[in-house]
């Protein structure tokens, strides 16, 4: 779990995470201050997409990659620095700015963050928060965005043989238009403060 951010934020960045790929698009928006690392990033972006943080991650902002030094993605071939080290506020984030984060590699679900606003904090808000979002995560280890879909076809198709097992593999049901902005805020407020 990440450290509590720094009460002391000078500037909130309004950001929008979308799924790359997912039509229609699944998508969240959340404030977050510029206090916050890289690090409590991921959980954020993890909590409000609805992930489960069973894999590796990374960050690339303008050709650099960040993610956890125990991941040891050095040896990938790129020199990863240490997302825990890096606040928001290093990063010279603008409306507009547009950067990558990546989950599970071999699933390879890469999300866009886009900065849509600089904001200046509310006096009694909290932050992080979600302020909205747009359909249900996928499960975990389904196979991608193209693995996903296959997912939908079946669960639809009650014909299908694949159908009960698939259903029952995803706990019974999954409504892929579900979002539920209540559960993910008070699941961003036990995590990051």
């Amino acid at each position: 779990m990440p450290k509590r951010q720094s009460s002391a934020a000078n500037e909130v960045y309004q950001l929008k995470i979308t799924l790359h790929g997912a039509r229609p698009p699944i998508w969240r928006r959340v404030l977050v201050t510029d206090a916050t690392t890289l690090h409590q990033l991921h959980w954020i972006v993890q909590v409000a997409m609805g992930w489960t943080n069973s894999h590796l991650h990374q960050f690339i902002i303008d050709g650099e990659y960040y993610s956890q030094k125990d991941f040891e993605l050095d040896d990938w071939g790129h020199e990863v620095k240490n997302e825990d080290r890096v606040r928001l506020t290093a990063l010279s984030l603008a409306p507009e700015r547009k950067f990558t984060y990546e989950y599970d590699f071999g699933d390879g679900w890469e999300h866009e963050i886009l900065v849509e606003k600089v904001l200046t904090p509310e006096e009694r808000a909290r932050y992080p928060q979600c302020v909205a979002g747009k359909r249900a995560c996928p499960p975990e280890d389904c196979g991608g965005v193209w693995g996903y879909e296959h997912f939908l076809e079946v669960i639809k198709d009650e014909d299908d043989p694949e159908h009960e097992e698939t259903l029952e593999w995803a706990g019974g049901s999954f409504d892929p238009e579900a979002f539920n902005l209540e559960e993910v805020n008070q699941e961003l407020k036990s995590i990051v403060r």
